[in-house]
């Protein structure tokens, strides 16, 4: 949602939530109930909408910028959404399982769930690199909803299980994606934090 934000300069006020504390959790609960984000509470329109993709195309509605994330064309815009549920659910998903299981005590492991996720992310690489052979962006010439999915996905699932020489149009298709300023500017904020992440 940041990189979205970013990408069409959308003047909002974050919230970092300590999930420890429990007055901020409590906040959190009171928005949704599932108490995950990100979150977007629209004072103007007193709405809250939760999930990212959602939250970018609801920005895209009631907020546009000069830059459309989700094409007018509907078959374009099919292919657009296809490619966000396929980084969020193909790569995203089992990088989150692996990093779970490293923060997992002794003896409380996961090998047959880790190698489950791996073999998933193996398998998204090279989709991947078979997309990147003739694409810019996740859906085509375009930087769009599908780019703001793919980018946090592809760069942390190489963290935990990286890309290696057999992926080198995936490689690219990373290294833009974090050229792009706007993601720029989401990992220069998250560094502070990568001593956190185990990867």
């Amino acid at each position: 949602v940041l990189i979205a934000l970013y990408e069409n300069e959308t003047t909002f006020e974050p919230r970092f939530v300590d999930l420890a504390d429990p007055g901020a959790r409590a906040e959190l609960e009171q928005l949704w109930p599932f108490v995950r984000f990100p979150v977007l509470r629209d004072r103007a329109r007193n709405q809250v909408v939760p999930e990212s993709s959602v939250i970018i195309e609801y920005l895209a509605q009631h907020h546009p910028g000069p830059v459309a994330l989700l094409p007018a064309d509907p078959e374009r815009a099919l292919e657009t959404r296809f490619q966000d549920r396929f980084y969020d659910v193909y790569l995203h998903e089992p990088m989150q399982k692996i990093v779970g299981d490293r923060l997992r005590p002794a003896g409380e492991h996961d090998p047959h769930g880790v190698a489950r996720a791996k073999q998933l992310i193996e398998t998204a690489y090279g989709v991947v690199e078979r997309q990147m052979a003739t694409r810019t962006w996740a859906a085509g010439d375009a930087f769009s909803l599908a780019d703001c999915a793919a980018a946090p996905a592809l760069h942390y699932a190489n963290r935990v299980h990286p890309l290696g020489e057999t992926h080198r149009n995936a490689a690219a298709f990373l290294a833009r994606l974090e050229a792009r300023p706007s993601f720029k500017r989401v990992l220069a904020e998250a560094e502070p934090y990568f001593d956190l992440f185990p990867g």
